[in-house]
């Protein structure tokens, strides 16, 4: 299990990992401006297993060019669900490099698994259709990625 090497570190190694956890969730609060092509999205960013695990469940609104930046430590084949998310939403999984190489359309409430292609690195949720509607698709640049 992932977790397995905090009961190693002992208390002070517990709490150490959890005052950095707590200073990176803080990072995170301010969207991070993602651009693909003239098209710009404010992300929130979901860096942590625990961030990743949450999500955008509960949320009732998403803005137009508001969305949720997933960040993997490694590429690999990050499926999604959208189990206790009532928004309808379309993902793009992008590689390393943050180019979109698969995009799908997501429906609320659903156990449906929706996987990439190929290796991902990033998965950028938006409201249902922004991609479609602003023209962006597959092999299309995504600027302003952490790394």
């Amino acid at each position: 299990m992932r977790y397995s090497g905090l009961l190693k570190a002992g208390r002070h190694g517990a709490l150490a990992l959890l005052v950095s956890c707590a200073a990176g969730a803080a990072a995170n609060d301010a969207p991070l401006p993602l651009r693909i092509g003239p098209h710009v999205f404010q992300a929130e960013v979901a860096a942590t297993p625990q961030q990743r695990e949450r999500g955008l469940m509960g949320r009732t609104r998403l803005p137009a060019d508001g969305g949720m930046l997933f960040v993997f430590e490694r590429a690999g084949r990050h499926c999604f669900w959208m189990r206790d998310t009532p928004l309808p939403l379309s993902i793009a999984f992008a590689d390393d490099r943050g180019r979109i190489v698969t995009l799908a359309d997501m429906q609320p409430h659903s156990d449906a698994l929706h996987c990439p292609g190929t290796d991902a690195r990033y998965a950028l949720e938006v409201p249902q259709g922004e991609f479609r509607r602003r023209g962006i698709t597959a092999g299309a640049q995504i600027d302003g990625l952490p790394r």
